[in-house]
């Protein structure tokens, strides 16, 4: 898009009213872009059952035609009742393999009855974008679409291929990232990824003060189990002393009072040394002196007992979901309850079937639910750590950048299990407070959404530019 159609699109937007005041100043053009996709994109209500995936993904996929992309670049790949989207843009071949830029389309569902506002209408307010998807992760989808039309506008060439990776139903089943990898690899092929749905910073609750960012290198196995004791059942008024809710409850018991062991990687022991830094505290200290010694049993307990930072120290299993019986009269045939698992990366989730199995005994039958992916950490690249630091000091200079390891799922670790490592940089930087993603009246600080758009221009022509 030439200079002259970027001011007929400014008039456009104008007249349209969509030019609002930022922090008291008028937007640029590229930002006044980006605001007009992240109104469309926050329209489309693609929460699971809805069917508003494919239609996103073409809306998306005419934006990238409108600023010259080929049609041959551009892939909009169905899958049952949603999509995924594969965006190149051509690179001239001389800095060696793709990266590929990753984010999701699909949000968590939203009812407008409990809002405030209308969910899937973008509302400025306060200082915040409200709707659902505004932190998880529709800011991630426009950034990354917004800064590849602004690219292509300034006539950047890179050295390499960039790649957008768009899924649909990473909120769900995660299906379309498995289809990807299993089904259309071609269009993956990169040396690493960089995923906005995970990495980010953290403001001091009371000042507003940038503290600290987190670049994600790995992230924990998602792995449910089922635990079933069965039983011949019988008449109610005729009790047995085997009775299957009773068996399932002691193993239960059991596997309440299990500690997994400690384990640690350089990414956690890097992030609890940073961390520790500025944590005031017993906190503090005891996250130090993990990361001195991760056999520090005092540490690894205080960190145990802190459920904000207990599953980086190890796997954890909790119960989630019960069922058990037929009817009110009756002794239960079988009970069985579900067993939600977040595995260390690097750990088989077939050992922790085997370790459940050892807790809970030989009465009761231990299966794992569906199918699970698995992976190690991504290695600590000094050039994805030194350019995401160049990018974050351009809004904060001095905060320190540090490995994190996820507890939560996103769709990056199908890529580290396909061989590509992957980086979760979001460009996010809010307090705690703030985080409202999954819930309700979900917002993003309006700045933290445009100080993104520069931190992807940054990043990517730092990692795809001429001096590389």
């Amino acid at each position: 898009m030439h200079q002259a159609a970027l001011s007929v699109l400014f008039a456009l937007l104008l007249s349209l009213g969509l030019l609002a005041q930022s922090s008291a100043q008028s937007l640029t053009l590229n930002q006044a872009k980006a605001r007009d996709i992240f109104q469309r994109v926050i329209a489309f209500k693609t929460s699971v059952g809805l069917g508003q995936v494919p239609a996103l993904a073409e809306y998306l996929a005419g934006e990238f035609r409108a600023a010259g992309f080929a049609d041959s670049d551009i892939h909009i790949l169905p899958l049952g009742e949603t999509a995924s989207l594969v965006v190149r843009y051509r690179g001239d071949g001389s800095g060696g393999t793709p990266i590929l830029v990753m984010a999701h389309m699909d949000v968590v569902t939203a009812k407008r009855e409990d809002w405030e506002r209308d969910p899937f209408t973008l509302v400025e307010e306060n200082g915040y974008f409200y709707g659902r998807g505004t932190l998880d992760i529709k800011a991630g989808v426009t950034a990354l679409t917004a800064t590849f039309l602004r690219l292509k506008t300034e006539g950047f060439v890179p050295r390499r291929d960039l790649v957008i990776v768009f899924s649909g139903d990473e909120e769900t089943n995660q299906d379309t990232m498995a289809d990807l990898v299993k089904n259309h690899r071609d269009l993956l092929e990169a040396e690493f990824a960089l995923n906005t749905d995970a990495g980010g910073g953290v403001l001091d609750e009371a000042t507003g003060r940038p503290l600290i960012y987190g670049l994600q290198t790995a992230e924990k196995t998602y792995t449910s189990y089922e635990l079933t004791v069965h039983n011949p059942g019988g008449h109610s008024s005729q009790p047995r002393l085997d009775n299957a809710i009773y068996e399932l409850a002691d193993a239960l018991k059991k596997v309440q009072a299990y500690r997994f062991p400690v384990m640690w990687s350089d990414t956690t022991l890097g992030y609890f040394k940073a961390t520790g830094d500025i944590t005031p505290g017993t906190l503090g200290d005891m996250m130090r002196r993990f990361a001195a010694n991760p056999k520090d049993k005092a540490a690894g307990d205080y960190l145990y007992a802190d459920f904000a930072h207990v599953g980086i120290t190890r796997t954890t299993c909790i119960p989630t979901l019960l069922r058990g019986g037929h009817a009110d009269n009756a002794l239960p045939q079988s009970a069985t309850a579900t067993i939600n698992c977040r595995i260390f990366p690097g750990v088989d989730p077939a050992a922790v079937k085997t370790t459940l199995a050892g807790i809970v005994g030989p009465k009761v039958d231990v299966a794992i639910v569906g199918t699970s992916i698995w992976s190690d950490a991504s290695p600590l690249r000094p050039d994805v750590m030194a350019a995401v630091t160049r990018a974050v000091h351009l809004r904060y200079s001095g905060v320190p950048v540090v490995p994190k390891q996820e507890s939560g799922a996103t769709d990056g670790i199908f890529l580290r299990a396909a061989g590509i490592p992957t980086y979760g940089v979001g460009n996010t930087f809010i307090k705690d407070s703030d985080d409202f993603s999954h819930g309700l009246n979900e917002r993003l600080p309006v700045k933290t959404f445009y100080d993104g758009l520069e931190y992807w221009h940054a990043l990517l022509t730092d990692l795809a530019g001429t001096h590389h």
